[in-house]
């Protein structure tokens, strides 16, 4: 199934609309992100994953690899996405962990076309970076 989800992932990121390869280096991290629709995903991978495809979710992916081996990290992940009016909407991710792989998953409701500031904390404690970054997220 994890095949299939990076497949999904890897065919978004190269046809998508948003930047490609997205990620940050924060601190000793990589930080790699996605957003996009969760009609994207084909329904069995959003059944597995407990993702509700809809023309109005979107789907929030991070990666924290520790920069000088690229091993994937086990982090606290927890943010906000805010519309250009100020519509704060708190990003509830979970962590998913299949083979050496770890990932965090949210979702976000869009109703409209319309450009997101996303601010994501990660870490834990006092060793904590904040991803931002700004996004237009399309309705499918």
């Amino acid at each position: 199934m994890f095949k299939r989800f990076l497949i999904a992932i890897a065919l978004l990121a190269s046809a998508s609309m948003a930047h490609a390869e997205q990620f940050k280096t924060l601190g000793d991290w990589d930080v790699h992100y996605i957003v996009f629709p969760s009609t994207f995903l084909q329904p069995e991978v959003a059944r597995n994953y407990k993702i509700q495809r809809s023309q109005y979710q979107a789907v929030i992916n991070i990666s924290v690899l520790a920069h000088d081996s690229q091993q994937a990290l086990s982090q606290v992940v927890e943010g906000t996405a805010t519309d250009l009016m100020g519509k704060v909407q708190r990003l509830t991710f979970r962590e998913v962990q299949e083979g050496d792989a770890i990932y965090y998953l949210a979702t976000l409701n869009n109703d409209i076309n319309q450009v997101w500031r996303f601010a994501i904390d990660i870490g834990h404690g006092e060793n904590t970076q904040t991803l931002k970054f700004e996004q237009k997220v399309w309705i499918e």
